[in-house]
């Protein structure tokens, strides 16, 4: 083998290792996520749904007008903004909602959420400042939807589609509280 060969596998050896380290020490990608990424699907003949979201965990916190103050735009989960994609329209309480790709937002409070779709996609649920990043201008369809008190409490926020009796929600429920959007 030639010197200079020998020379480039020797940098090249030194790069990968200088990247491997930095990905152990500094981002630290080996480890599980606090808030775990997930995605749920839903299809229905030619309907198909798929909410991508990251679940946080309760930790023997208060959630609810604590953790996730009352009144104020959740990124509903936790890091990346959670998306809402479907692939033909649907009715919410009367409203349509066409096809395409949305951010859900909510506004939690004591007894009714506020679910937000919102057309414009964003890198992350927050900004620098802890702010979500919602821009109101793109709102398409802002709901109210009252709030089920659940027996047994939901230790990870936990998003689902219900379809058990025919009629079809978008579930939400963590910590001692479930929201049951109607989908038509």
């Amino acid at each position: 083998m030639n010197t200079f060969l020998k020379r480039i596998l020797v940098l090249l050896s030194i790069i990968a290792l200088g990247l491997f380290l930095y990905s152990f020490f500094v981002e630290n990608i080996f480890s599980q996520r606090l808030s775990p990424k997930d995605t749920v699907e839903f299809k229905l003949n030619d309907l198909k749904l798929e909410v991508f979201y990251n679940r946080p965990s309760k930790k023997n916190r208060a959630i609810f007008g604590a953790l996730v103050p009352f009144n104020k735009v959740w990124r509903t989960g936790a890091n990346e903004a959670t998306t809402f994609e479907t692939n033909q329209a649907l009715e919410i309480q009367d409203m349509p909602l066409p096809m395409g790709k949305y951010t859900l937002w909510t506004v939690p409070k004591d007894t009714v959420w506020t679910v937000i779709f919102n057309s414009k996609q964003y890198p992350w649920g927050v900004d620098s400042d802890m702010k979500p990043m919602r821009d109101a201008n793109f709102d398409v369809l802002n709901i109210e939807i009252p709030v089920q008190k659940l027996s047994s409490t939901v230790e990870q926020f936990t998003i689902a589609f219900d379809n058990s009796t025919d009629n079809l929600f978008l579930t939400m429920a963590w910590d001692d509280v479930k929201v049951a959007v109607p989908l038509k």
